[in-house]
This record gives structure tokens, sequence and C-alpha cells, in this order.
């Protein structure tokens, strides 16, 4: 098998694993949904065009990406739903657990990711509307 097909089958299963942990993120708030679905997004746009348009249809991109990829930002609710759950439980896991490294790690994660959704566009509610 050539480079180019064995490539193509490691991206198509990188965005497959990718979408199952993002899946499982929506019920499971530690794990960025939105991460893992872009993630996805850019797996099978590169790899399967028959999979990239099957992943935009799906419920998962609908709701979690679409307005995201197409708009560039998310509205104020939207980055909330996602920060706050998250760090709640990164916050308790940290003071919990008496370990300087993975309180540092975890410090860390917590800023780059309040530096990342503040630096993120953020839309009007009528913006996010996507016909």
């Amino acid at each position: 098998m050539c480079k180019c097909g064995n490539k193509k089958i490691l991206l198509i299963i990188t965005g497959v694993l990718a979408l199952g942990i993002g899946s499982i993120g929506i019920v499971l708030p530690i794990l960025p949904t939105v991460a893992f679905l872009l993630i996805a997004s850019i797996c099978f746009v590169n790899s399967s065009e028959k999979l990239n348009v099957w992943f935009e249809k799906s419920k998962n991109y609908q709701k979690h990406l679409r307005g995201f990829i197409e708009k560039k930002g998310m509205i104020m609710k939207e980055k909330l739903t996602l920060l706050i759950p998250v760090n709640i439980m990164l916050i308790t896991y940290m003071v919990i657990h008496d370990n300087l490294l993975m309180r540092l790690t975890i410090s860390f994660l917590i800023i780059v990711k309040l530096i990342f959704f503040a630096k993120m566009k953020t839309l009007k509610k009528m913006d996010n509307v996507v016909e």
C-alpha cells in the first residue's frame, strides 16, 4: 500500500477515535467535546469525502461544531456551558489531590483554556443562527 493510503487510514482512525471521545465528552464534561469534534472534522476533511459529508450531517456536528466553524466563534452561553462545568471539575480534582505537578498542570490547562475562549470571537445570539 502506498504512503498516501496509509495516511488516509491513519486520518480515518484518528477521526473516528476523536469523534468517539468527543461524543463521550457530551455527557462527561471533563472531556473537551468541541476540540475532539474539531479534530474529527479535520481528519475526515483530509481523508474521506464520504465520511466528511456524513459527519457534517450528524447531530454532533450540527449542535456542537457547525456554528463554531462557520462563524469562527461562539455565543457567550456556549462558552460558559463549556467552561464552567469543566473548570469546576478540574479545580475540585486539583484541591482534592495533593500533588504539585498535577496542580501545576491543571492550572496551566485552565489558564490556556480561559485565554483561548477569551480570544475567541463572542457572537451575538442572532449571529450564531445558521440556515
